[in-house]
């Protein structure tokens, strides 16, 4: 018998293409969210936006996310969550002191690039260390993207 599906089997796999259209990403980490109220209702049917997200550390050096729209539940009362509040990130301390690290370097952010529920039902982000791209790179990206479309229509 094959590994059965369990009442997560919908996939969620909300991705930020803005962030890789205008950085150019140097690391990757998966961190857990800490979600109140109705948020984990509203990210399972898929009414999250990351455009306008980023990655900050306060001053206790805990990272939170800001910017990233997780729309109320529709069915939700008064429980209903704020759309826009900053969401505590949960990582290990050995990744939050790398992260620190390394976001101090010179013209490095923390930007996240894709959410998703994993199979045990826990909402994930996948964040990673930016470099943000000038205007000429981003005119390479669009014309190797036209190039590998123009391939791809040759093929068939």
């Amino acid at each position: 018998m094959g590994k059965e599906k369990g009442k997560f089997a919908s996939i969620i796999n909300i991705k930020n293409k803005k962030a890789w259209f205008d950085y150019e990403l140097v690391d990757k980490y998966v961190a857990g969210l800490v979600l109140k109220g109705t948020e984990i209702k509203s990210i399972r049917m898929g009414k999250v936006t990351l455009t306008d997200g980023y990655c900050y550390f306060d001053n206790s050096e805990e990272l939170y996310a800001k910017g990233i729209h997780i729309s109320p539940y529709e069915l939700g009362s008064f429980y209903n969550h704020e759309s826009t509040r900053e969401r505590k990130l949960l990582l290990n301390k050995k990744e939050l002191k790398k992260l620190l690290a390394k976001k101090n370097e010179k013209g490095l952010t923390i930007v996240p690039i894709r959410l998703f529920v994993t199979d045990r039902g826990f909402a994930k982000l996948e964040i990673a260390l930016a470099k943000g791209k000038k205007t000429h790179d981003k005119r390479d990206s669009i014309k190797e993207k036209d190039i590998k479309r123009e391939m791809e229509r040759i093929k068939y």
